[in-house]
């Protein structure tokens, strides 16, 4: 037997091959997962920047109302939804200072956790994969090596040369857990790293809003 990867698949059992086909559908799992997530990733970039640009410009002028009143659209990403409902909350609040303050900070806090979980979605997917692909791979690994060497009992004679076949069936679904997981884990990291980075954006950009808010109220009662 030559240890190539058909030669291997042809020896491989029913169990190991079994395996194999959950790891195959683990790593198709985990791919559509990344891909579908960096493109969300830059799509909301992109319309937050955008946002950021429109809306900075308002703002930086120190005219809430004039931001209160216009009209929001659809495609605002992350960011714009977050500061879309402290506007909304803004121009629905009372006079009074403490209380407008208060209600936009909860529609700030509120909008931003909404976003952070929606910008975490499918990454349960990638963890699971990445923890449990190498334990899903030794599974198949174990149990061909309980099958090799039953057959070497079987046979009645022992040696390398007798279970090489069997051991090198039973390896080869811990290498394809492992490489399985390792992307897997690799790109968790880097999402997970790009979440709390805009996580940071979105709370220091909902500060410097309610500190505004809470600057126009100042200013219009004194």
């Amino acid at each position: 037997m030559q240890f190539t990867i058909a030669e291997i698949w042809e020896h491989t059992g029913l169990f190991a091959r079994m395996i194999i086909f959950a790891l195959g559908a683990m790593s198709i799992a985990s791919l559509v997962v990344m891909a579908e997530r960096m493109l969300v990733y830059r799509k909301s970039r992109s319309e937050s920047r955008d946002f950021a640009a429109r809306m900075g410009a308002i703002l930086a002028k120190d005219d809430l109302d004039a931001a209160a009143n216009t009209r929001p659209d659809k495609n605002v990403g992350h960011l714009g939804r977050v500061i879309n409902s402290g506007l909304t909350a803004y121009r629905v609040s009372s006079s009074s200072k403490d209380v407008a303050v208060e209600s936009v900070a909860r529609a700030l806090e509120r909008q931003a956790q909404r976003e952070v979980q929606s910008l975490k979605r499918g990454l349960g997917v990638l963890a699971t994969v990445g923890s449990t692909a190498p334990f899903v791979g030794l599974l198949g690994t174990t149990m061909g090596i309980v099958n090799a060497f039953n057959l070497m009992a079987a046979a009645g004679s022992g040696g390398l040369g007798t279970i090489s076949s069997g051991i090198a069936e039973a390896l080869i679904t811990t290498a394809f857990g492992l490489l399985v997981a390792i992307p897997a884990v690799m790109a968790y990291n880097f999402l997970q790293g790009w979440v709390d980075a805009r996580s940071v954006d979105i709370s220091e950009s909902s500060n410097e809003f309610l500190d505004m808010v809470a600057r126009h109220f100042g200013g219009s009662h004194s």
